[in-house]
């Protein structure tokens, strides 16, 4: 298969969804969970970084408490993550320390992700972890996530796992063969879609909703993890888990699943972070002026294009520009609270200071915390 990128990968992130850890049941099919260390392990022998971003905690902790009764609640999900998640854990160290491996183990949250000082810092313990030869193990701390701060699936953590890590590909693993061009599930004569130059709004039609009823991600999650991480420079695969040799495979650039080019001007670091960290707390609606502005000559975002505001949100809150169609085409940080821009929104910037009685300058959103999708 040709790639667009260079011939050699550096650094892999590998996401297994729950539905691939069991094979189908419902219990970790360890005999599989092997099959897949002996190949990452490959990969650390020939020099490649591995990071493994994993799903699985709450069937492990099933398993090991024998499949309790237990009525379908945010503590009782907790429960079984916080038993789940060492038992997890524990059998992908044994599995690694067949081959030689130690595993270390990062459980993160959207929060975790969301403050820039964490973010750095969870970059910098999974380097130095690949610095001496540790495979990162990740997951999303469910014990004690609660929906606020929850990335909310492992497809779209591992996207931002790949941008914490400067990762050249991001492999998604699952219980399908890829991207069909129809549910292979309903239509025999679907499709497998090999290769994806651009995300639009159709492909995200064809992706769907959840399929295994295991885990809580389904294509749509792994194409918006796709978009992410392609936006970053970082190839993306969708593939089965259980295909002979899948990560061997991809690594060596057979055509398998469904690969992903990347963006070839990647965002730098700051903007990659707008993308993939915070969750955005407010919307503003601008008028047809301001948006080819911002989106078509690079500008920033001035009062005078604000038609609506809406959510409550500080200063240096993240939030999404939207044209008057309710189309969202940007992402950014604002330099002024929803309070505010409510009484600038309209006006010219010449006018913001005595209109609030201090100016954090003429950008209501600066280019340079402005992520145009």
């Amino acid at each position: 298969m040709e790639h667009s990128s260079k011939a050699g990968y550096r650094r892999v992130v590998v996401k297994l969804g729950t539905s691939v850890l069991t094979s189908g049941s419902n219990k970790l099919d360890k005999a599989h969970m092997v099959e897949l260390s002996r190949q990452m392990a490959a990969l650390m022998r020939d020099g490649i970084e591995v990071v493994l971003c994993t799903s699985g905690a709450i069937a492990a902790g099933r398993e090991h408490l024998l499949y309790p009764q237990l009525p379908d609640t945010m503590p009782n999900k907790q429960l079984l993550a916080a038993v789940g998640q060492s038992q997890l854990i524990l059998a992908w160290a044994q599995l690694f320390s067949i081959y030689g491996l130690h595993v270390g183990q990062l459980l993160l949250t959207r929060a975790d992700l969301q403050d820039r000082k964490r973010y750095l810092n969870a970059r910098d313990t999974l380097h130095a972890l690949l610095a001496q030869n540790i495979i990162p193990i990740i997951n999303e701390n469910d014990a004690v996530a609660t929906s606020e701060i929850k990335v909310g699936d492992n497809d779209n953590l591992s996207a931002r796992i790949a941008l914490l890590c400067d990762a050249d590909l991001l492999i998604l693993l699952t219980d399908q063969k890829g991207l069909f061009d129809a549910d292979p599930r309903d239509n025999p004569d679907a499709k497998l879609i090999s290769e994806v130059a651009g995300i639009d709004d159709q492909l995200r039609e064809i992706a769907g909703g959840s399929v295994s009823g295991l885990g809580t991600g389904g294509m749509a999650t792994k194409l918006e993890a796709a978009d992410i991480a392609r936006r970053a420079g970082i190839e993306v695969v969708i593939a089965s888990g259980h295909h002979p040799d899948v990560i061997l495979k991809l690594m060596a650039q057979e055509s398998v699943g469904t690969h992903f080019s990347a963006i070839e001007t990647p965002l730098e670091s700051r903007k990659q972070w707008i993308l993939a960290g915070p969750k955005a707390k407010g919307k503003i609606v601008l008028d047809d002026g301001a948006v080819r502005a911002v989106s078509e000559k690079g500008r920033s975002l001035l009062s005078k294009g604000i038609v609506a505001i809406e959510g409550t949100f500080d200063r240096g809150a993240t939030v999404e520009l939207h044209d008057q169609h309710g189309h969202r085409f940007a992402k950014g940080i604002c330099r002024y609270s929803a309070k505010a821009l409510r009484m600038i929104s309209g006006k010219h910037s010449n006018e913001i200071e005595a209109i609030l009685g201090y100016d954090y300058g003429d950008a209501v959103v600066h280019r340079n915390d402005m992520v145009v999708l």
